[in-house]
């Protein structure tokens, strides 16, 4: 059954053009994935198919009534005073309304308003109420809410007064309970921890109506859609499966556009030499003619076979094959200072606890050695964010100490960009670092896909994406030999979120990172620490694979926990000089595989001990 049909709409955004001649289908218990750029308009698109933005030209046909409808926007839209328990409850309209009622008539009957009225009221209410299951209703409410994580103590708590994070639950556990035919969601996985994005993936996927969604978590697009529909500035586009089945489809017709355009231009080089052979054969044989109308006549057909090629040569140019590469990348290398001492960072015996609350860590010892790429996992509240601002300095311990090496150079990205200068343009941050002229920090902009008037935009009124890019800009400048990442790729597209990827599996230095990018853990990651309020922070020595098929209830002792950091730098090290190149003299060969035996030779032993 279809439940929507887009034809041919557009959309301006002050004067700049969003997208065009977009048309597209919804059909019944699809998991529709919208993908596209930051900028792109997704979430304009999203707000066009409820009605709530009016699009500038083409038609939306929807064959539901929007009361079957439900939506999640990516910012709450929502400043609610009630309950965090009664806003998921008010998504299901008439058994909230009926609920409330009842509650109110009841306060009246204990206040001495026992009229038969009233009590015949309150009779039809409940009826009502019980005829449509209220009560199993309620029970789901509570089960929801714990589906997602949400402990008692907030349910209580006003709607307004919760974390980004828990709005984005809220808004969800409100459309788990009502269950809506059609559901639209823009990026539901935004600052949700592991037990959570799990509950919504399970929910997603088992759901009985339909739903799409605009999302940038390729790990949830992967297990949970059933097509990507690419939306481009002039045309949209359906691609069968999820993320990596998009971008394998994508890699196909790129090289098939590739091929085609190198056989055209085969094609066109033949044609053009044929076009300046018949040019000289006419010429030679009409100059040869004369005025013998014989062989005047016999030279034209080199004229004839001439516009023949020159037509073919003409359609082959209008039927030109464009490769499409997609829109200018993020073009990022992070480079660090030398550091010849093993360990960077160390963290013993550490204890720190909020002003009021219970303590986050308690006797937590921790190092992040040379070639280290350390992943910070646990739910939200965990003390990931904490766990860095210790590693910087941002924050003091209770008890023991962080202890920084000299040679050690942070490079810091906050999850709330507030390091950066909101009163400052984008090129006058760039031009404060010393012998920066206004050429060279023009070029590395536009690397940074700040290219034009763009330069001249005041970071506070950048959108979140960009300003994650010029966090990345102080990054790519610091050299430092540490970075230390909360969140890093929040606000970034796909696209840039890969760029971004590469450039950490090309950093020389040690990397400490909290994030909930499951793709961007199993690309950058050696090395796990995982938070969890209800046990002592474990350490796990292998890749995020490595930890979801094994088992972690082990903890590693520190005497385990050396020996892996040991044979992590000698592996790192085999590695490097496996990749070098080959030496040119006999002696010089003979000295690197004495090194490549004696170090396989101390890993071999180091594996012994553990």
């Amino acid at each position: 059954m279809m439940l929507l049909k887009v034809k041919q709409i557009n959309k301006e955004w002050n004067g700049h053009l969003l997208f065009e001649n977009i048309s597209f289908e919804v059909k019944e218990n699809e998991r529709l994935a919208l993908f596209g750029r930051n900028g792109a308009g997704k979430t304009t698109l999203l707000k066009g198919l409820t009605g709530r933005l009016k699009f500038d030209g083409g038609e939306v046909q929807r064959l539901l009534p929007l009361e079957e409808w439900g939506w999640l926007d990516q910012q709450a839209q929502h400043d609610s005073a009630l309950t965090l328990q009664e806003f998921v409850q008010a998504g299901s309209d008439e058994l909230f309304g009926l609920k409330q009622a009842m509650e109110e008539l009841t306060i009246q009957m204990q206040g001495g308003d026992n009229s038969e009225l009233q009590l015949g009221r309150y009779s039809e209410l409940f009826e009502r109420y019980v005829q449509l299951d209220g009560y199993s209703w309620e029970i789901k409410v509570e089960r929801c809410l714990t589906r997602l994580s949400f402990e008692r103590a907030l349910w209580g708590q006003t709607f307004q007064q919760l974390s980004g994070g828990q709005k984005t639950k809220a808004q969800l556990a409100a459309l788990m309970v009502r269950e809506p035919k059609l559901v639209l969601l823009d990026e539901p996985t935004n600052h949700l921890d592991a037990e959570a994005l799990d509950a919504l993936e399970q929910w997603v996927m088992s759901y009985g109506g339909t739903i799409v969604y605009v999302s940038h978590d390729r790990t949830f697009i992967d297990r949970t859609a059933t097509s990507v529909l690419e939306l481009g500035q002039h045309a949209c586009r359906r691609y069968p499966g999820g993320y990596a089945d998009y971008k394998k489809q994508k890699e196909l017709e790129l090289k098939t556009q590739e091929a085609l355009q190198k056989k055209q231009e085969q094609e066109r080089e033949k044609l053009v030499e044929s076009i300046r052979m018949y040019a000289e054969w006419f010429q030679q044989a009409h100059k040869a003619a004369g005025q013998n109308d014989f062989l005047r006549s016999k030279s034209k057909k080199n004229v004839s076979r001439l516009h023949a090629k020159e037509s073919a040569l003409e359609r082959l140019g209008s039927n030109k094959v464009q490769v499409s590469r997609g829109e200018t990348q993020l073009r990022m290398q992070l480079d660090s200072d030398e550091f010849s001492a093993a360990t960077l960072l160390r963290m013993d015996a550490v204890g720190f606890a909020y002003e009021g609350q219970n303590p986050l860590f308690r006797q937590l010892s921790l190092s992040v050695n040379k070639g280290d790429r350390l992943a910070v996992l646990g739910s939200n509240g965990a003390g990931k964010s904490t766990l860095l601002k210790l590693a910087t300095g941002k924050l003091k311990p209770d008890t023991g100490e962080v202890i920084l090496n000299p040679q050690a150079k942070i490079g810091y990205f906050e999850q709330e960009l507030e390091q950066l200068d909101h009163k400052m343009t984008i090129l006058e941050s760039l031009l404060q670092l010393p012998d920066m002229t206004q050429t060279y920090a023009r070029t590395i902009l536009g690397c940074f896909l700040f290219s034009k008037d763009d330069v001249f935009k005041c970071i506070g009124d950048l959108s979140m994406g960009e300003k994650c890019r010029v966090a990345f800009l102080k990054l790519y400048f610091s050299k430092a030999n540490l970075l230390v990442l909360d969140e890093p790729t929040n606000y970034l597209d796909i696209e840039t979120r890969e760029q971004v990827e590469e450039a950490l599996l090309q950093y020389h230095g040690a990397v400490l990172l909290v994030t909930h990018d499951r793709y961007l853990i199993r690309q950058a990651a050696n090395r796990l620490l995982i938070l969890s309020g209800d046990q002592a922070p474990r350490c796990f020595p292998g890749t995020y694979e490595e930890y979801l098929s094994k088992d972690r209830s082990r903890i590693m002792s520190p005497e385990e926990q050396t020996i892996q950091n040991e044979k992590e730098i000698l592996m790192l090290r085999l590695s490097q000089l496996m990749g070098s190149a080959q030496p040119e003299g006999q002696e010089e060969q003979e000295t690197l595989l004495r090194e490549l035996r004696g170090i396989r030779l101390q890993i071999a032993n180091l594996s012994n001990e553990a």
